[in-house]
Formats: structure tokens, sequence, C-alpha cells
């Protein structure tokens, strides 16, 4: 309780114990964390779904002798109550992509020459330090998000960089932009779709990703944003439009 994450402990606590109002004021603060969270994994909704199906665990399933045992149990303050939500989130997606693949057949023309060990290995957790697979993605994600970023336009892009980069709200954002909040948050939005989709299409044809794989990529650093500096992000997306605009002029 000592850590900087002590109000959020209390508020799991809480929680954990059943108590209404911490369980309204968790549903009311960290259900829209979850549902950005998901919606960054599987704009399909898929990821929706494993989201709601949380609710339960955390508000406490019944064990063998009947007592509620909730998932925040398991939160110790380590991290912010949101970011060990979103790792949660990310694993229960990752062993949700892990089960469907382990149930579609094998393409009867797979590579004959491929060893059984190879086409079994299993994929590893995100934030697993022993997921060899992680550094990879993590740099292809952040090239391709990089790419994506300089295709947008220069008043995209500042309206992204306000609000995730240099940390200002919606208000803040809307005002440096001369939008209405409302706006601002519409167009976050879509140019949060735009970048998902130009992402995917960036991985499956340069980096030569297959769609488990794009989904572990997008797991990796949903679980654990640390190594995808925004700020270096946008710093590589802006030396890319550069010479654009010169050749322009």
């Amino acid at each position: 309780m000592e850590s900087r994450h002590a109000a959020d402990v209390e508020l799991a606590r809480l929680c954990e114990r059943g108590d209404e109002s911490a369980w309204e004021r968790f549903i009311r603060e960290y259900r829209p964390i979850l549902y950005r969270a998901a919606e960054a994994l599987d704009p399909s909704g898929g990821a929706r779904e494993i989201a709601d199906s949380l609710y339960a665990e955390l508000y406490g399933v019944r064990g063998g002798a009947g007592e509620a045992r909730s998932l925040f149990r398991y939160f110790e303050g380590r991290s912010s109550l949101a970011t060990w939500l979103r790792a949660v989130l990310a694993q229960r997606f990752v062993d949700h992509v892990r089960m469907r693949r382990r149930l579609e057949p094998l393409p009867e023309d797979e590579d004959a020459t491929a060893s059984g060990d190879e086409r079994r290995r299993p994929m590893s957790a995100p934030d697993d330090p022993s997921n060899v697979d992680r550094p990879r993605y993590v740099a292809l994600l952040r090239e391709a998000l990089g790419r994506a970023i300089a295709r947008l336009s220069g008043r995209d892009r500042l309206r992204l960089s306000c609000y995730y980069v240099q940390d200002l709200t919606l208000a803040e954002t809307g005002r440096v932009l001369a939008e209405h909040e409302a706006t601002a948050s519409r167009q976050l939005a879509r140019s949060r779709r735009t970048l998902r989709e130009s992402v995917e299409q960036d991985l499956r044809e340069t980096a030569r990703l297959s769609e488990t794989e794009i989904a572990e990529c997008f797991a990796c650093v949903t679980a654990d944003p640390g190594p995808l500096d925004l700020t270096q992000v946008f710093g590589a997306a802006a030396e890319r439009k550069e010479p654009a605009a010169g050749r322009s002029a």
C-alpha cells in the first residue's frame, strides 16, 4: 500500500470484497479502458467479448468450497490497475487465438519440409520474457506504425501527438486545433482506425506476418507498451515526412 499505485490497490481490494460503490466506480472508470484495449487488439469485436467475460472473473467466481474468488486478488500494485487489466486482457486474447489455431485443421499444402516442432511451436505469452518473438514483433510494429503515421495529414499527426505524446486532454487538444472537444474525439477515433488498418496491411504485406502473428504482435504491445516509445515513433514519422515535403516544394 506504500507504492505509488496504492489507490489502485485499495480499489481492487474493495472490489474483491464486493463493495458495491467500489465496483460501480471500477465499471465507470475502467470499462472504457478495457473496451479501448479490446478494440486495439481486434477491431472486429472478438476481443470485446473477452473483455466482457472478464467481469465475471473480476467480480468473483465460485471455487470448490463455494467461496467467491475474484481475479482482483492477483493485483499487487506493481503496475497501475489500467496496465494490469490490459495485460490480463491481452493474455486472454492470446489464449483465445492459440486455442482457435489449435482447433483449425492444418492446410493440405503446408510446407512438407517444415519440421514437426516448427509446425507445433506454441505461442508464448506476450509479456513472457522467454517469448523470443516479442522483440521482433515490437520492432516490426514500431516501424509499421511510424510509416502509417507519416502517411497521415499534418493536422491528424498534430492531434495524435497532442493527445498521446503530450498527454493533453481532449478539451486541450481541441483548443490547440481550434475544434470542439467532441470533434477532436471523433477525429482521434478515425485516425486510430486508419492507423490500425494501415499497420495491419503493412505487417501483412511488408513483414509477411500471418493473421495469428499480427494478433500476437498487437498483444505484445498491449500487454507492455513500454518498448513502444511514441515520442520516437512520431519523431521518425516526421523525418520520413520531411523529404516528401521538400520534393513537393
